[in-house]
């Protein structure tokens, strides 16, 4: 049931305070979300056998319960072209410390957004959108609802953004599947809202957006310091 499996990967990331990327794309798969092709090696063989799978280039991350944000210690490559560029991260991240394996997921290319969600103390969930990828905090072009979204919420805060028209098409560019992105942010609100008791936040950054989808490219869910007062109420 989903709703076990959705529990049994918060409880396991009590002991760190925040889900492994890995698990936190689970447990998003789970939930309805649409994530990357990807998997989480311990070895180099797996790396690279998963590697031939879904074809270079692919994105390449350390796996590490110390490493919250992977780019400060060098963690994420992306375009690893082949066998050998693959051998040589995997080695490097090795090095690492509390290296626990290399996830390795097919590489995407589209409009980075962010989608976040808080859980503010006075008003409960608050869903963010926002332009993304490692720019996000430059652009600071975000815009803000309070959780349960409705139907027609992403589209407004879509409009809400300065850089509206380069989802919705421009100058010559085909629009992003704005209908996969509503699914998305919806569905991230109606997860929120379920596992509320157990979190503090969550940050989707980026999701890549193209034209007929919209994948979470990175996930990271930090658990809320109050979260045993009691367990989330994930729907099946």
């Amino acid at each position: 049931m989903v709703r076990e499996e959705i529990q049994n990967i918060l409880t396991s990331a009590k002991e760190t305070g925040w889900v492994l990327e890995p698990e936190a794309k689970r447990l998003l798969f789970l939930a309805g979300l649409t994530v990357p092709r990807f998997t989480w090696a311990d070895g180099i063989d797996e790396a690279l056998a998963y590697a031939g799978q879904v074809g270079y280039p692919v994105v390449a991350k350390v796996v590490s319960p110390e490493a919250l944000h992977k780019t400060d210690v060098h963690g994420v490559a992306v375009g690893v072209s082949d066998d050998s560029a693959l051998r040589s991260v995997f080695d490097r991240f090795r090095k690492i410390q509390g290296f626990s394996g290399v996830l390795i997921e097919e590489q995407l290319a589209g409009i980075e957004l962010i989608i976040g969600a808080k859980i503010d103390y006075q008003f409960g969930p608050v869903i963010l959108l926002g332009m993304g990828g490692t720019s996000a905090e430059i652009y600071d072009d975000t815009a803000l609802r309070m959780a349960p979204l409705q139907k027609e919420d992403p589209a407004h805060m879509v409009k809400a953004l300065k850089a509206h028209r380069l989802l919705e098409g421009y100058r010559g560019s085909r629009p992003v599947d704005l209908d996969a992105l509503s699914h998305l942010m919806v569905g991230l609100s109606d997860l929120v809202l379920d596992i509320e008791s157990f979190i503090d936040s969550v940050d989707l950054n980026p999701v890549i957006c193209f034209e007929n989808q919209c994948v979470v490219a990175d996930a990271r869910i930090i658990l809320s310091t109050d979260s045993e007062k009691k367990a989330p109420n994930t729907r099946t």
